[in-house]
Formats: C-alpha cells, structure tokens, sequence
C-alpha cells in the first residue's frame, strides 16, 4: 500500500478544495442529524457551551448520542466516558488499516491528522486510494468538523423545537450517509463478507444487550475479522476478490 503524499506547494489549495467538495454531499446528511443532537443535548439540560465542547473534543457522532443520552438519564460520569471510549474503539481498526499510509511521518503531523478521522473521513480516504494526501485528508476533515460543531450547537441554541425527530425522518439521514458511504466502497463481490459479518454480529448483539453501545463494537470487530482473515488467504500479490 503506498504512503500518505505530500503534495506540491502549488497543487496544496487544489487538494484541500477538493477534498472540502467531496465531502460536501456528507455533510448535507451530518447536519440534520447534528440539529437534531443538539435538540436532544438541549432536553437533556445541556447548554450551547457544553454542546460546543463536546463536538470539539469529542467529534464523534454516534459517542455523542450515547452521551446525551445517558446524560439525561443521569449516568455517572465515569459511564459515560467508558462508554464513549467503547463506542470508538472501532477507530483502532480504522486506523490499522490507514497505518501503512502514515510510515515515517512525524508523529505530531499523524496526532492531527488522526484527530479528524471519522467514519466518513476513513472512507474517503480509502477512496481516494494512492492518490491521498494531507491536504486532501484535512479538507474533508476540517469540512466536516466545522459543519458539525455548527450544526450541533445550533440545535442546542434552537432548543427543544423538534420535538418528534422521525416524522421529520431525521432519524433515517446517518443511516442514508453510511450507504451511500458503503456505495462508494463497493468493489464487487468480495465486499460482501466483511460486510455481512459486520450485520450479523451487530444485530446479534443488540438483540442480547439492548440500549448499549456493545453491538457498535462487534460489528467493526467481526467485520474486521472477516477482512484480514480473507486478505490472509488471497494468494501472495493477489487481493481476495
């Protein structure tokens, strides 16, 4: 797998543009989704401040709903961050299959880099294949936290105005970004298994362990699973198809 680039001073704009446009269409999904947190933020007794904050450490969607929800229900604190911490395990598994793209760059540039890595940032990143680069990694990233941070603090501003979210359909637009998301990723039959594995697993656990963050976990577990054990069998030089 070829490493990060780093491309020339000339084409840096052009890249950083780009990679702003390709993750446009992302957004337009992220934002109804990040009002209608802040709305449930707001419920919760949440204020635009703290709203604020968590979006910019945190940055991570679906840690985020689990935090707002057990705020509200009066979790300790410590629950909450362990939760959260579960939640985003899966971004180790993301970032091991980034590793090979970021040998031998310093270790502050990764940090940064790394920070802005989301479900969505990963995916266009494997997209962009060999052709990836800084610039092009944080105009997606930087896109995508702005338009988040904004989104959810507004819906903490705008306050419990939303008050059923699914007659809206906002609860299906995550859901309608990760296909669109798992589209771009198709390569053909081989995609299937990992893929399948990932469901399974998830639905499984959720059936056993509702309201908890736990199925989010297995699914990324099993669907990595499954990948490296079919990257393992492909014969040498040869990608399992």
């Amino acid at each position: 797998m070829t490493t990060i680039t780093l491309p020339s001073p000339v084409s840096v704009p052009r890249e950083v543009a780009l990679g702003a446009v390709h993750a446009l269409p992302i957004l337009a999904g992220a934002v109804p989704f990040g009002l209608l947190l802040g709305s449930l933020a707001a419920k919760a007794g949440l204020t635009p401040l703290d709203m604020g904050l968590m979006s910019g450490i945190i940055f991570a969607g679906s840690s985020q709903f689990v935090t707002v929800e057990m705020w509200g229900h009066g979790a300790p604190g410590l629950a909450v961050i362990a939760s959260v911490l579960l939640v985003n395990l899966r971004h180790l598994l993301m970032g091991a299959t980034l590793a090979p793209r970021f040998q031998g760059v310093p270790p502050v540039r990764a940090a940064l880099a790394l920070f802005f890595m989301t479900d969505e940032v990963w995916a266009l990143a494997l997209r962009r294949g060999g052709q990836l680069t800084f610039a092009y990694w944080f105009g997606v990233g930087l896109t995508l936290y702005v338009g988040w941070l904004c989104a959810t603090v507004a819906g903490t501003l705008a306050g419990a105005l939303v008050s059923d979210p699914a007659a809206w359909g906002l609860d299906f637009t995550f859901i309608a970004v990760f296909l669109c998301l798992l589209a771009g990723l198709w390569s053909g039959a081989g995609s299937l298994p990992p893929w399948l594995a990932s469901a399974a697993a998830a639905l499984a656990v959720h059936s056993l362990l509702p309201g908890g963050p736990w199925h989010i976990l297995a699914g990324a577990v099993a669907g990595g699973a499954v990948a490296a054990w079919r990257g393992r069998s492909a014969t040498p030089g040869q990608e399992a198809k």
